[in-house]
């Protein structure tokens, strides 16, 4: 008897353990470029990037091309949610007007695999979880989250709207404050913080003492979360990613402004904890679509492939096959390039002169080419398919890439 009841308690430890599973939570702290982020002490951030690592990243998409994208809040936000660009997720302005809601969030995809994980927002921004996530909306099939902590900055009566703005910076401290207790209490699967404040002080006076001291209790707000993170790994033996970036930079000649594509607009930065970061973390230039599918490689997730065909990031962390698809058109010829990261397997060219997909329709992909992966290159004929649009995909054996032709109408 004795023995049945210790196996039982072992498979019952052994279940718990396993019910544990893995844990991601993202930040994304508004408005600071990555040499504010290189010039100022941030030792909290450090600390986490000790463990895992820090890069350099950028917004904006292609700047120049059909996927450039304005360096502005909810657009980034929306560019992380989603793994797109603009071009796709439709979110051009802090207005969010018309997000196109058939390019799934990282909470909707893990919500259908995951039913019955636990989700949570805590947000410094009401139109976070309301309007880019979606919550209770038929668009995304009446997604719910399990806890959400928002809309403090409607309630002027606890947070009267000072012009220096410090009940902002009060806001954030209570979505921390909030956020480290449910960590700690209930440790939700997968989980977004967002403040503010840095944003405010920012444009309010550039690069500055008050913005940079505003960094710094960011930064020390950061500690709070990583403390809370390390409490339940240490204390349940849970396996915790957290990933902390920003929307945008700043202007390069105050400091106050952004949304334009220049350098310093672009520039942002990714802290992270996460074990086996690959070398296209490390060269310096992700793109804060990369967070997205890094995040649902660690939570198992298996996005469905015609989605996955339309997700602009790819992951930061093991093994990838490919990075910086490219694509011309010439003389009724399709010469796709990119830059092999495998020596090994096949690059499978897909192609589609259609973009049914934005509509939560089918586009028809034809097989074009197979080729070695190291090969970086293929040569396709499709003077039998005359469009005005192709929609590529680079299939390698562990991850995709897409890449639009748009042929501009002769003058």
């Amino acid at each position: 008897m004795k023995k049945y009841q210790l196996v039982l308690l072992l498979m019952t430890i052994g279940s718990g353990v396993m019910a544990q599973g893995k844990k991601v939570l993202f930040v994304i702290v508004d408005g600071i470029a990555a040499d504010v982020i290189e010039n100022q002490p941030t030792p909290f951030l450090k600390s986490i990037a000790k463990v895992g690592g820090f890069t350099r990243a950028h917004v904006g998409g292609e700047r120049g091309g059909y996927s450039q994208t304005p360096t502005i809040s909810a657009v980034g936000y929306n560019s992380l949610l989603t793994g797109t660009w603009v071009n796709k997720h439709n979110v051009w302005d802090n207005d969010i007007a018309a997000p196109n809601y058939h390019y799934w969030t990282i909470f909707r995809f893990f919500k259908q695999q995951f039913p019955q994980k636990k989700t949570a927002v805590f947000s410094s921004w009401l139109d976070n979880r309301t309007k880019l996530v979606g919550e209770n909306m038929p668009e995304t099939g009446n997604l719910t989250l399990t806890h959400h902590f928002d809309g403090l900055e409607l309630d002027t009566a606890q947070y009267p709207h000072d012009k220096k703005r410090d009940y902002m910076h009060q806001i954030d401290e209570a979505v921390v404050n909030n956020a480290v207790d449910y960590i700690k209490k209930e440790a939700p699967d997968l989980s977004w913080v967002y403040l503010e404040y840095t944003d405010d002080m920012g444009h309010a006076h550039g690069d500055s003492p008050e913005y940079f001291r505003a960094v710094d209790l960011m930064d020390k707000q950061m500690g709070r979360l990583w403390e809370a993170i390390q409490y339940r790994q240490k204390q349940f033996k849970e396996d915790w990613v957290i990933y902390i970036t920003t929307d945008h930079g700043r202007d390069a000649k105050t400091g106050k402004g952004h949304g334009g594509q220049s350098d310093r607009e672009r520039s942002t930065w990714i802290v992270t904890n996460a074990k086996g970061l690959n070398d296209y973390f490390k060269s310096g230039n992700p793109g804060i679509v990369d967070i997205m599918p890094s995040m649902a490689r660690f939570l198992g997730l298996q996005i469905p492939r015609a989605q996955l065909m339309e997700v602009d990031g790819i992951p930061l962390t093991g093994t990838i096959s490919a990075t910086d698809a490219q694509a011309a058109l010439d003389n009724g010829k399709l010469e796709v390039t990119w830059k092999a990261t495998s020596t090994k397997g096949k690059a499978k060219i897909w192609v589609s002169t259609t973009n049914a997909f934005k509509e939560g329709k089918e586009d028809k992909y034809q097989l074009l080419a197979t080729v070695p992966v190291a090969a970086q290159k293929a040569v396709i004929d499709v003077s039998a398919l005359p469009s005005g649009f192709y929609k590529i995909v680079i299939e390698a054996d562990h991850n995709t890439l897409n890449r639009w032709v748009v042929v501009k109408p002769k003058k």
